[in-house]
């Protein structure tokens, strides 16, 4: 007996679109995008209004936990400048906040985290 094989999926032609692409990030006026890579953590803080695009909409929905910029990207299937695009105009409206990841090095050394625990056993 044979079993059902799996079709792929097809792209969507429509998110490859690139005049969709430019409608969805507006005619640039110059201004600068803001500072984000792909381990950026964004967090909303408010719920989607009526008068944001769809795709910032679902960012707002998606982001009620924070997600990196990599991981909005993926959901939505939208390239990471589009994304950033979609970001920065959310940035400019305080609709989300940014984190920056923690970055190991900044962490306390284990060495030190110890020595201050025997430290406070001792007491």
């Amino acid at each position: 007996m044979n079993s059902p094989r799996r079709e792929r999926r097809k792209a969507d032609p429509a998110l490859s679109d690139p005049e969709r692409l430019y409608v969805i990030t507006g005619d640039p006026d110059g201004s600068e995008r803001a500072h984000l890579d792909l381990v950026t953590m964004i967090v909303a803080q408010a719920q989607p209004t009526p008068t944001v695009q769809p795709e910032q909409a679902v960012i707002l929905r998606l982001c009620q936990a924070p997600l990196s910029v990599a991981e909005i990207s993926a959901y939505l299937g939208l390239p990471f400048s589009v994304v950033t695009s979609l970001l920065t105009e959310l940035l400019a409206a305080e609709l989300i906040e940014s984190r920056a990841p923690i970055v190991r090095a900044t962490l306390p050394d284990r060495s030190l985290l110890e020595a201050v625990m025997h430290g406070l056993q001792k007491l």
